[in-house]
């Protein structure tokens, strides 16, 4: 027998307002770890047509974080933070 997921199931969840708390919670988590001590990292989050999505949005603190290497380390660093 071969697995068949509920897709319309699933994406009701993906919808749904706990879903989103979630979403913006690990985004503000990934910001804060890739902030350290220069960055600024700012998130937005929002309910799309089909499922919730937030993004890590920086960085702006450009100039003494290093530039572009030095925001493209706190983003990993801050993805490695976000779980």
């Amino acid at each position: 027998m071969r697995f068949q997921p509920n897709r319309q199931g699933i994406n009701s969840l993906m919808k749904t307002p706990e879903t989103g708390a979630e979403v913006r919670r690990i985004a503000e988590r990934i910001a804060s770890a890739a902030a350290g001590a220069e960055g600024d990292f700012r998130t937005d989050a929002a309910l799309g047509a089909r499922r919730w999505r937030a993004a890590v949005i920086g960085n702006y603190n450009w100039s003494k974080s290093g530039g572009a290497a030095g925001s493209r380390r706190d983003l990993l660093r801050g993805l490695g933070g976000g779980e």
